[in-house]
Parts: C-alpha cells; structure tokens; sequence
C-alpha cells in the first residue's frame, strides 16, 4: 500500500475508526450514510476507558502507541481518532507518527456559534477535553462574542456504553449535568449545547427531555464523515468488504455489547 499523499491502490484497505469506547459508533453512522461499500475496522480502547479522568500523558502515549500497532497489523489507508478527548491531546502525537492521514475529532464550537440566538452556550465533555488549550483556541477564534460555559460529565461516558450494553439508562445522571450546566453564571439563557464526547449523541434522546426543546444540540459527526469521504475521494473499495469489530481487555465482558455492534454492520467482536 502506498501512504501518505500518495494514491491508495488496494481496494481492500480499511478506515480504522479508533474510540476509547462505543462513541465513535456515533462517527461510523454518519459514515456508513456517505461511505457504505467502505470496508471498517472499528477499534475500542475498553481496556483503557474512561479516557477523561487520565493525565494528558498517558493519553498521548497510549492513544499514539495502540495506533502504531493498529497501523501496523490493519494497513488502513486512514484512521480517525472518533474521541474528542484523545484528539485534543494526542492529534498531533500521532500525527508524527504514523504515515497515513489522520482526521481527529474536536468540539463542535464553531457551528454551535452560528447557531446560538441568546448567545449562550453549553459545552458537555469530559474533564480531559474541557481544561485543553485547543478548546480555549476554538472559542477565542468562533465564540469570542459569546459565552461558551464548560461542564465536565464523565458519568455520561459510563450511561452511554451502559446503553448500548442494553442496561437501564440512568436518568438521574442526565438531569444532573444538565442541572448543573443550568446552574453556571447565564445557565438558564443556554440555548445550545455541544456534544463534545462523540458518547453524547448516544444520549441525545435522554438529554432533550432533560434540557428542554427550547435547547438545540450539536456535535461532530456528521463533519468528521465529510471529512473523511474528501479525504478518500476517488479511491477504490472493495465490494467484498471485510468490517471488524477490535477490542482491548476483556473480549467476554465486551460480548454484551454485540447486539449494538451487529446493528452497525459488524459479525463478532475480536481481540486486539
């Protein structure tokens, strides 16, 4: 295979979607509406999750590490980091690292602005993702007339893949965060809230009912998926397209998450 900028000629060579967890099933959705004959490789991080509560550190050196292994077992002609907190802290890591392109995932802050009237907005993300440097750019470049008010719901993670597991979705802790974001200076004025965890728009239903209909929501997605149908314009795919489903840790315990899998177009559930 030849990377880089060069000409991809193996039609058989996957896009290899990488997520702490199940978020970045949220990515593959909107993927599979432009990309549908694009073999997949999808990888979870399990054995690492939640990324959120880790030290920036560990999450540039695991993230760049697992993708350099990835990279080398898969061939994918791309990889996505469908993770906005290993994006904003090790994007440019692996970017240095690996041959291929590269499309990460960041907060949606700049279609949120456009799409503000009270000109107060809501950011939900993990504690990682909040405190990073490239959110603070983000805001000062597209929201610096508004008012961009950070809340840190890790809990949200562990409902999400809880979902998707078929478990009871825990109320309690969406109305918790969407109360607490409610209570920050000019709260009760938000009329906008990014999804900065590609988990988010698993919950979106649940948030809605907890926000209001006043509140619209945004996230990346949709964007991402643009970007790596640009990316791979041109190229060819095979139609005997071969999609796998990779984990780290413990495959069995990983096994009640299959039905969700299946539904995205995935057999089974393998190790890394």
């Amino acid at each position: 295979m030849l990377r880089g900028n060069r000409t991809i000629t193996e039609a058989s060579s996957p896009i290899l979607l990488f997520d702490s967890g199940v978020g970045g099933l949220t990515v593959l959705a909107e993927l599979r509406r432009l990309m549908p004959a694009a073999p997949v490789i999808y990888a979870a991080d399990l054995a690492g999750l939640p990324y959120g509560e880790k030290s920036e550190p560990k999450i540039a050196a695991r993230v760049a590490g697992l993708l350099g292994r990835m990279s080398e077992r898969y061939k994918p002609r791309l990889a996505c980091i469908a993770c906005n907190t290993a994006s904003t802290i090790a994007l440019g890591m692996v970017r240095e690292v690996l041959e291929i392109p590269i499309v990460g995932t960041v907060p949606a802050i700049k279609p949120a602005a456009a799409m503000t009237t009270t000109g107060v907005i809501g950011l939900l993300g993990t504690a990682a993702t909040i405190r990073q440097a490239y959110v603070d750019k983000l805001e000062a470049e597209f929201a610096s007339s508004q008012s961009l008010l950070r809340y840190a719901a890790p809990d949200l993670v562990k409902v999400a893949e809880a979902k998707l597991r078929g478990e009871t979705v825990d109320i309690a802790v969406i109305d918790a965060a969407a109360r607490s974001l409610r209570a920050m200076p000019d709260g009760e004025r938000i009329d906008t809230v990014v999804l900065a965890c590609t988990h988010f728009p698993l919950l979106e239903h649940e948030l809605r009912e907890a926000f209001g209909p006043e509140v619209n929501f945004v996230h990346g997605a949709q964007g991402i998926a643009h970007r790596i149908a640009h990316l791979t314009k041109g190229q060819p795919f095979s139609a005997d397209q071969s999609n796998r489903f990779v984990v780290t840790g413990d495959v069995q315990s990983a096994q009640l998450l299959l039905p969700a899998v299946k539904s995205h177009g995935f057999s089974d559930i393998e190790a890394f």
